[in-house]
């Protein structure tokens, strides 16, 4: 079994507490998408994460086209995507914090030298790199080791699609084998999943009385092991690690 060198790090509500403010930001330019169009459908912040968590917001704009019919040009397209990204941006500068415990677990694996650490989101990577600069993980993750679905790709995409699992394992010049994945959604254990990833499934974010039924949900969608708090980090990293799992 080839040693596990390789660790791949979702952001959102993974490294940062950000999906809350983000889709507080996305419903309020979805909600604006939808009056321009006449489309009586509105969304809050928490009904937004029901229906999209692990989304980015390319992905959610295509998927209201096809769920309700709302018609987006590719120019109208581009020009949300962008206004998004800002929106967002504003938000995670004024109140984004990391999530519990992961700061402790970065410095520990840094240290050691052991592995190599990227990111890997759907998120635009000019949100992604000013969520780690905004709470000091940018100095985790050195060079050009943080990949976006988004934009890191020649066709914009979207998690469950494991294209950015691909391509980052391409230009870090490692396999899925030797590599370990972090998510907290439905949609991103699918993606490192469907690369042939091991994916540890992080339920840490959610309301207590939610995490049983995201246990479920990320084991269904491939995780291997579950993990609820940072602390737990290295047991499930070594039950992957021994072949436990």
């Amino acid at each position: 079994m080839p040693e596990i060198n390789t660790l791949l790090f979702d952001c959102d509500n993974t490294l940062v507490l950000s999906e809350e403010l983000a889709f507080e930001a996305c419903a309020d330019l979805i909600n604006e998408i939808n009056t321009e169009r006449g489309v009586d459908l509105r969304f809050t912040g928490e009904t937004l994460i029901k229906e999209f968590v692990g989304q980015n917001f390319r992905g959610m704009l295509t998927s209201l086209q096809q769920r309700h019919g709302i018609e987006i040009s590719e120019a109208d397209l581009e020009k949300y995507v962008t206004k998004e990204e800002d929106a967002v941006i504003a938000k995670l500068r004024q109140s984004l914090r990391p999530c519990v415990g992961v700061d402790e677990q970065l410095e520990k694996l840094a240290a050691s030298q052991k592995y190599l650490m990227a990111v890997v989101s759907s998120s635009a990577l000019r949100r992604v790199k000013a969520s780690i600069e905004k709470v000091g993980q940018d100095k985790y993750f050195p060079g050009d080791v943080v990949f976006s679905a988004a934009t890191s790709l020649e066709k914009p995409t979207s998690k469950p699609d494991p294209a950015i699992y691909l391509h980052a394992l391409k230009k870090l010049g490692r396999t899925a084998e030797q590599s370990v994945a972090i998510e907290d959604s439905k949609s991103g254990t699918l993606s490192g999943t469907r690369a042939g990833i091991k994916v540890i499934g992080y339920v840490g974010p959610y309301e207590e009385e939610r995490q049983p039924e995201m246990e479920k949900i990320l084991t269904e969608a491939g995780a291997v092991v579950i993990m609820r708090d940072w602390s737990e980090f290295p047991a499930c990293l070594e039950k992957i690690a021994s072949g436990a799992v």
